[in-house]
């Protein structure tokens, strides 16, 4: 299923990458040249999900929504390839001979077959530096949300004293809390908040 050209690049049915430093850059500079292509929508190459497929099921065999849910975690939200996306890229990498699979009721549970072993070892420092780079991504990212929670909090009753601008942030945090463990509970904190706001008004 592979081979290689006159350049020295390893060739198949994934496309070619680069052999030694030369081959790697270019095969890494298509999708991840810089920060700013990144944040402009085009976080992989062409062939970089098929080699991260295999490198995720390498791990363990998956289903094609685990993909879906490790990239997605890795990239703290930022990148998630839709199903239309992964499961004709599972299929393909199956016709190749490097996959196979067992139905699980309405789910397929993938595994490397030999070939697909062979070709992941030959392609092994590819799939695992796109994927520092997307969990990169997703640091970067984690560290923009918490920067931005930082500067909400600075800007939260900018101009108030100290302490009533600490009790403020506490009901901030409060409120989160209470919503991210129950988030049909919104409705009855806006309630809460606008009995405090007409009680405050009253003082």
């Amino acid at each position: 299923m592979s081979m290689s050209d006159n350049g020295g690049r390893r060739c198949g049915g994934l496309g070619c990458h680069g052999g030694g430093r030369r081959g790697f850059g270019r095969g890494l500079g298509r999708g991840f040249g810089g920060d700013g292509e990144m944040m402009r929508g085009r976080i992989l190459a062409q062939g970089d999900l098929r080699l991260i497929a295999l490198a995720l099921i390498a791990e363990q065999p998956r289903h094609g929504y685990d993909i879906i849910k490790v990239l997605e975690e890795k990239t703290a939200g930022v990148y998630a390839p839709s199903p239309g996306v992964v499961y004709p890229t599972l299929t393909f990498l199956e016709d190749l001979g490097y996959l196979s699979s067992q139905q699980e009721g309405t789910k397929k549970l993938y595994v490397l077959t030999e070939e697909g072993r062979g070709h992941f070892a030959d392609n092994r420092a590819i799939a695992e530096a796109v994927l520092s780079r997307l969990a990169a991504l997703g640091e970067r990212a984690l560290r923009q949300r918490s920067d931005d929670q930082a500067e909400s909090r600075d800007e939260l009753g900018s101009g108030l004293p100290a302490l009533l601008r600490a009790a403020l942030l506490n009901l901030q945090q409060v409120a989160a809390q209470q919503l991210a463990r129950n988030p049909e509970a919104e409705a009855e904190l806006v309630a809460i908040l606008a009995r405090t706001a007409t009680e405050l008004r009253k003082a």
